[in-house]
């Protein structure tokens, strides 16, 4: 029966047209995975042709919350009625939201089209890799699956590269018009040479779950994006959204226990495997988004570089992660999962440690170095995780393990940067309270300041040379202060890499399936079930 199986997911498999499949879910993660980091870069032109400086912390926002919050419930829907579907349905709800975007003329137009936009987002990315997972044999898994990694890790550097370009250049406007032509491409492939076996099994939606994880999700983003930005941490709004956020999480998590077929199965972190990939990952990516963040904002603030040489200065991260991903994918067949994780997560621990030891005197091909380590560090986990966390599971479970590891990954990326702007800031403001001594007044002027446009090219010439020397010793200072945290997190993620077991994926053929016995063991599938499923990894001898 399992020969029948895999035979029949191998003709499936090429009357799917994989190379087709598989070049429309690279752009569609690729527009998706860019589009945040893009429009960043243009929002200081978008406020200023639209007006709403008090409102654009909306327009990020937006797009976060939506994305989130249907992230896990359209990770279980492709599930029950199907991958295709909801990839088609999220492209062409992300391309409407795109075409809106480009349409806008006011603040308050653009954040709710971007709401749209987010909704559709949500559900690329995990949508993408589960069909990766349904068509691609196992053999080949590995190389696609750091294929997906090294995109997703390449869209988060180009964006702000191209969204600089396009603003300099063209309009604003384009930023979310060139999603259009991309997409559509990627539509077009995946229509035409995906044709879906009707293999789901329809289930019972889980409403109260649905109807108290998207409150819940959207009370916490507001909290998050708006807190310290908009309104106080300690006023009554934010207070307000975070005590919602308790509770609705609270219910979310009771109706989930009770559920037939839940959005989030408690089953799922019994397995140690999906457990541990999923707290890996969360501590990881946290870790990286620091980089991302206060790299360039050192460059462009303590060396003085431009804001292009900023976005430049993650290139050298972006090449190696994407050369990383791949590598790590293909050699999943060959070593533990924990093995891979464990040299990756050790690089990222290291080169944590060397970004908290600059200062105003290290040398730019010292932060060149680091970045290279950051890629080197985190590349594999785009790759080796998400293989991992998928690889007791079913087709009917995948898009719901998926979209939960990626749910669980933005989330604790959004968590980070919002928590470490805390710590950078305070830092910040209390170097500069201790640098200018009894002169409060000057300390507080510069402490609110933005550092990319405190200390652009343009705004340094004007200050004078003793401040200038005493501001920038603060930002070094208080962005050093922040990788020290961050290295915290890339801690906890080597710790939590023993959660992973002794697991490794084998293609079938190569051996049977059977844990380590050092290694958990998989949770054990009724009946036929287990015996037909044609796509499962299989665990090392």
């Amino acid at each position: 029966m399992a020969n029948t199986a895999q035979t029949r997911t191998r003709g499936e498999t090429g009357q799917n047209r994989l190379g087709l499949i598989v070049i429309g879910l690279l752009l569609g993660i690729f527009v998706s995975a860019m589009d945040n980091t893009i429009v960043s870069t243009a929002m200081g032109t978008i406020v200023a042709q639209l007006g709403g400086l008090d409102q654009f912390v909306w327009v990020t926002s937006a797009y976060m919350v939506a994305e989130l919050a249907g992230m896990p419930i359209i990770g279980k829907l492709s599930d029950m009625y199907g991958r295709k579907r909801f990839f088609v349905f999220g492209i062409t709800v992300f391309l409407a939201g795109s075409v809106l975007c480009g349409t806008a003329h006011s603040i308050t137009q653009l954040a709710l089209f971007r709401a749209l936009q987010g909704l559709g987002g949500g559900a690329l990315m995990p949508v993408a890799f589960t069909v990766l997972f349904d068509v691609v044999p196992p053999e080949q898994r590995g190389r696609f699956s750091g294929m997906f990694g090294a995109v997703f890790g390449t869209s988060s550097i180009v964006g702000p590269l191209i969204g600089s370009y396009i603003t300099d250049h063209l309009t604003w406007r384009w930023v979310f018009d060139i999603n259009v032509p991309i997409g559509l491409v990627a539509l077009a492939l995946v229509v035409l040479g995906y044709r879906e076996s009707p293999r789901h099994v329809r289930q019972v939606v889980d409403w109260p779950g649905a109807c108290t994880l998207v409150p819940a999700v959207v009370s916490l983003m507001f909290a998050l994006e708006l807190g310290g930005v908009r309104y106080p941490w300690h006023s009554a709004p934010i207070l307000g959204l975070f005590a919602a956020a308790i509770v609705l999480f609270a219910l979310f998590f009771i109706a989930e226990a009770k559920a037939e077929e839940p959005i989030v199965s408690y089953d799922m972190f019994r397995n140690r495997l999906f457990a541990g990939s999923v707290w890996v990952g969360l501590f990881s990516s946290a870790a990286f988004v620091v980089a991302v963040v206060y790299i360039p904002i050192f460059v462009q603030g303590v060396e003085g570089g431009s804001a292009t040489n900023s976005g430049l200065v993650l290139l050298p991260m972006m090449l190696s992660s994407s050369l990383a991903a791949p590598v790590a994918g293909t050699l999943t067949s060959r070593f533990r999962y924990r093995t891979l994780m464990y040299a990756s997560s050790a690089i990222l621990l290291a080169a944590m440690c060397l970004l908290a030891t600059l200062t105003t005197d290290t040398p730019k091909y010292w932060v060149t170095v680091d970045m290279i380590l950051v890629g080197l560090g985190i590349g594999p986990s785009f790759s080796v995780l998400s293989m991992a966390g998928m690889h007791h599971f079913d087709e009917r479970q995948r898009g719901a393990a998926s979209s939960t590891q990626s749910f669980i990954r933005e989330l604790g990326m959004t968590v980070g940067i919002t928590v470490f702007g805390m710590v950078q800031r305070g830092a910040f403001t209390t170097e500069l309270k201790r640098l200018f001594g009894g002169n409060t007044g000057m300390a507080a002027a510069w402490a609110g300041a933005d550092p990319h446009q405190m200390l652009s090219p343009q705004t340094r010439t004007a200050i004078p040379p003793a401040v200038l020397d005493k501001l920038t010793g603060a930002l070094a200072s208080s962005i050093a202060h922040t990788f020290t945290w961050g290295i915290v997190l890339a801690a906890l993620a080597l710790v939590f890499v023993a959660w992973l077991g002794g697991e490794k994926f084998q293609s079938p053929g190569t051996g049977a399936a059977r844990s380590l016995p050092e290694g958990p063991q998989a949770p054990q599938r009724e009946g036929k079930q287990a015996q037909a499923d044609p796509v499962q990894g299989v665990s090392a001898r």
